[in-house]
């Protein structure tokens, strides 16, 4: 993915967004292909063309992947940021697997699929070693297929691996939702812990405030009765001189 690095606009984000634009397209000719008879060309070429676009998806989530591991090594992010990334990356990661799974629908049905083909292959062996079956279209044309047993057995392998890749990946997806989850939640406590703290702190300084405000009055309240007496009192001397002479 050549992207420039345009002053102001983090790199990283523009090819998160370009993924995401990708994710876009590809589901965009997805419908469009569902729309096509499977045997006609345009099914075909779409399919093709949907095979490599996922595969260039595929590899620039797993750029962006190490990307954010690296810049989380080199400390040229925080550890919030880091973290944000990397949730966006799994989502990223998510959005791939359902994209194999619309593109091999028949692929999903983990349990229907391994007895079809077991029990095509016992079929096969039974005639021969090679059986002709119909495959169901959108529109309900029968396609006859030679198949062989190897073939069978050799397209079930695939499709196991596949599945348990694809069950793998969604594990450590969750996983690593799990692990961000409980470090949110340890974090959302400690902040609690820091908020009752300081609410306490602040109790506390609200009643010494109080209670200094208070000892002011009562200092200013006493100057004041002082000086009064003051005056009084040299008003009396100033009287008692006055009458002696």
């Amino acid at each position: 993915m050549a992207l420039v690095n345009i002053e102001g606009i983090d790199p990283w984000l523009t090819e998160y967004d370009a993924c995401e634009k990708l994710f876009r397209e590809i589901m965009e000719q997805l419908t469009m292909r569902d729309g096509e008879p499977k045997t006609s060309k345009v099914y075909a070429s779409l399919s093709a063309n949907i095979r490599l676009r996922m595969k260039q998806y595929t590899r620039e989530v797993q750029q962006l992947k190490c990307k954010v591991e690296e810049a989380s090594k080199l400390k040229t992010i925080t550890f919030e940021e880091a973290e944000r990334r990397t949730r966006q990356v799994e989502q990223l990661q998510s959005k791939d697997i359902q994209l194999q799974k619309l593109y091999e629908p028949r692929t999903n049905d983990y349990m229907s699929s391994r007895t079809s083909l077991l029990r095509a292959g016992s079929s096969a062996f039974a005639d021969g070693g090679t059986t002709s079956w119909a495959a169901d279209d959108d529109d309900d044309k029968p396609l006859n297929v030679q198949v062989s047993v190897n073939d069978l057995m050799s397209h079930q392998e695939r499709v196991l691996i596949e599945q348990d890749k694809g069950l793998e990946e969604l594990c450590k997806v969750i996983a690593r939702q799990k692990e961000i989850g409980q470090t949110i939640s340890n974090e959302v406590d400690h902040q609690n812990e820091i908020i009752d703290d300081l609410a306490d702190h602040m109790d506390r300084t609200d009643e010494s405030l109080i209670n200094k405000t208070q000892q002011v009055r009562n200092i200013n309240s006493k100057d004041r009765t002082c000086g009064y007496w003051i005056v009084i009192l040299i008003l009396f001397i100033a009287i008692i001189i006055v009458s002696f002479v």
